[in-house]
């Protein structure tokens, strides 16, 4: 009898560890739930307020790249964020209550992006997540837990990061306006800029996506070595990024050129059958139009790398305290810098960011894309194009941003050089409200939930 009341107890303890374990992925898929519905109109709000693609397609296409990005490449940005803003030292000898800590970074996280969600607010989830680790810190050890230095610098980007994204969108929306639609030809102007604007899309995208794209596919795998032994081929990753790319470029130009030719000729013909002399009519607007379309597809292109690059590097705000959380049971141990995120909790990850933009998603796409100004195809696209540089010129100096303040601040760039009076500062105020509160509403939340759930340890 003892020895059955043994096992049982045992199978009770095993149970107990399992459940846990699932409710804690359970708690990590809200929060990437209402990261997927807030954080991809990073990637897809332009493009659907300028009507280069639907509602639905948008969320198709996201939801595809998104969870290739959190599950194929995801692993490369899942650091632990708590040794960036936490002292390691101080939880290194109560893992406990660093495990129950990221408990309450996970529900504060969830709650504030749902809230800031339902109203349609684009928040950044990195800040929420700092904040919400920096709030239950200063109540378990004190404000000497937190590394202030880090929470500065962040606090620095969300003046600098929408200022520079914005001055970079204006700086590209002019040179596309003064060298292509507002010229006499401006057919012949997109044509002669086709080469450059593709060569400029994927030297920008290509250096996010295809260098982990690239080491994936060759490195980890053993390619490139096996083809040094095999032929003594010395093949540097900078060179097959840089021959992919070219490559790319080459094949989306004479793609273009071919396409804005066909719909060209359609058009003329067309004319012709109706009756209407092509000299009579304005060429300037008929080039506006075909124009528009081809940028269109330069858009589609250009969100769909914002989309599977957001998806590898933004999962790990929704995963990090998940991965750390199964360490610690796993080990009874606090996290070292270099743990790894196993797979499953970056499929978890992944799914929730789908799950969450299919169902959430629309609000803050709307307020991104249709909300701060009325978006042609020609300014989302050079909006996006300055997220993308300004967020990748930020990772190469290290500094934190967010992908949200970028894009904010790009389509309010665009804005102000197409129609400065078209840009409604009534939601910018909203969302710049939502922005300055992030941090400490995180923090608040982390530290209420962080006393509540030691409280009812104890007790």
């Amino acid at each position: 009898m003892p020895v059955l009341c043994q096992k049982i107890s045992m199978l009770d303890s095993s149970e107990v560890v399992f459940l846990q374990l699932g409710a804690m992925a359970a708690l990590a898929l809200y929060v990437a739930a209402n990261l997927g519905a807030n954080d991809v109109a990073n990637s897809m709000g332009t493009s659907v307020g300028s009507k280069a693609l639907t509602l639905r397609q948008a969320i198709i296409v996201a939801g595809i790249l998104e969870f290739s990005g959190a599950v194929l490449f995801g692993q490369g940005v899942s650091e632990t964020l708590a040794t960036g803003v936490v002292n390691a030292q101080v939880f290194a000898t109560q893992p406990q209550v660093f495990l129950i800590g990221m408990v309450s970074v996970l529900i504060a996280c969830g709650l504030w992006l749902q809230i800031a969600t339902s109203r349609g607010l684009p928040v950044s989830s990195s800040h929420a997540v700092v904040g919400a680790i920096a709030g239950f810190s200063c109540v378990a050890a004190g404000i000497n837990a937190v590394d202030w230095r880090t929470i500065g610098t962040i606090s620095l980007t969300w003046v600098a990061t929408p200022v520079a994204s914005g001055a970079l969108a204006a700086l590209f929306y002019s040179v596309v306006k003064y060298s292509i639609l507002d010229r006499p030809d401006p057919l012949f102007q997109m044509r002669e800029w086709i080469p450059w604007l593709s060569a400029a899309m994927l030297s920008v995208f290509g250096i996010i996506v295809l260098p982990s794209v690239v080491d994936v596919a060759l490195v980890q795998t053993g390619a490139i070595a096996a083809a040094h032994d095999r032929f003594g081929w010395n093949l540097p990753i900078h060179d097959i990024v840089i021959g992919i790319g070219s490559i790319g470029a080459i094949g989306l130009t004479l793609n273009s050129w071919k396409k804005l030719e066909s719909v060209e000729n359609e058009k003329d013909r067309g004319e012709k059958a109706e009756g209407i002399s092509t000299k009579s009519s304005p060429t300037q607007k008929l080039g506006h139009s075909l124009i528009e379309q081809q940028m269109a597809r330069f858009q589609v292109l250009s969100a769909c790398f914002v989309a599977f690059s957001h998806g590898s590097n933004d999962v790990g705000n929704a995963v990090a305290p998940l991965a750390a959380i199964a360490y610690i049971r796993r080990t009874g141990s606090f996290p070292s810098e270099d743990f790894s995120v196993p797979l499953w909790i970056l499929v978890v990850g992944g799914t929730g960011i789908v799950i969450g933009l299919a169902i959430w998603g629309k609000n803050v796409i709307a307020t991104v894309g249709e909300k701060i100004i009325e978006l042609q195809p020609s300014g989302g696209f050079c909006a996006e194009l300055a997220t993308a540089t300004t967020v990748l010129l930020a990772s190469r100096f290290g500094l934190p941003v967010s992908t949200s303040h970028a894009l904010v601040g790009a389509v309010v760039g665009v804005g102000l050089i197409k129609a400065w009076k078209t840009v409604r500062l009534q939601t910018l105020l909203s969302i710049g409200s939502a922005w300055l509160v992030t941090i400490p509403i995180a923090a608040g939340l982390g530290a209420i939930i962080f006393s509540i759930a030691q409280s009812i340890g104890q007790f």
